[in-house]
């Protein structure tokens, strides 16, 4: 099992890259007045049929010929499912793929945010032609990074693999999601 929200966001974010997607955007809501943890990841990839996105569910399925498993999206359905929460995944051919889930915040399962910002980082150096939209939400605040914006202000984006931006963009995230965690407490 992916032991936090962040190898998840990695997984499936890797998927709709793989898909053909140009344009991934993820969301985390943290609603700690209401109890629940949002996970969504949309893209406009390809897309799957019906049969498709029925056996995507399962362990066994893989459109890989590399392994013969796919075990992210069964596992963040079963994790969903563990933690009181649901799971839903919409697709169409040509349409993209989202893929939503729910957790109770303070179920003693759920597992942690983990280090969002290098997968967020791991992401954009292995993928600089992707556009990468990350929201994080606690309550009603939000920290939202467009590598769109990113890529104008630093001319191009694949300077990300300097070493010195990526440090920044590591602290540059870290702090906007620990400002949004003190309104939480």
């Amino acid at each position: 099992m992916l032991e936090d929200f962040s190898q998840h966001v990695l997984d499936i974010a890797e998927n709709s890259i793989n898909a053909g997607a140009t344009w991934v955007d993820i969301r985390i809501t943290e609603d700690c007045a209401g109890g629940w943890l949002y996970f969504e990841v949309k893209d406009n990839g390809k897309g799957m049929d019906g049969d498709t996105l029925l056996a995507v569910t399962d362990p066994f399925y893989t459109s890989r010929t590399t392994r013969r498993v796919g075990l992210g999206i069964p596992f963040l359905k079963q994790l969903a499912e563990l933690c009181d929460g649901e799971f839903e995944i919409e697709s169409a051919p040509g349409k993209g793929t989202r893929v939503w889930a729910s957790f109770r915040y303070d179920h003693i399962d759920r597992p942690p945010l983990g280090n969002m910002p290098a997968s967020l980082i791991s992401l954009l150096i292995a993928h600089p032609d992707v556009q990468l939209v990350y929201c994080h939400s606690f309550n009603e605040k939000k920290f939202i990074f467009d590598s769109f914006e990113l890529n104008r202000v630093l001319g191009n984006i694949k300077e990300v693999q300097n070493p010195a931006i990526a440090c920044w963009l590591q602290d540059y995230f870290e702090e906007n999601i620990e400002t949004l965690k003190h309104h939480c407490e």
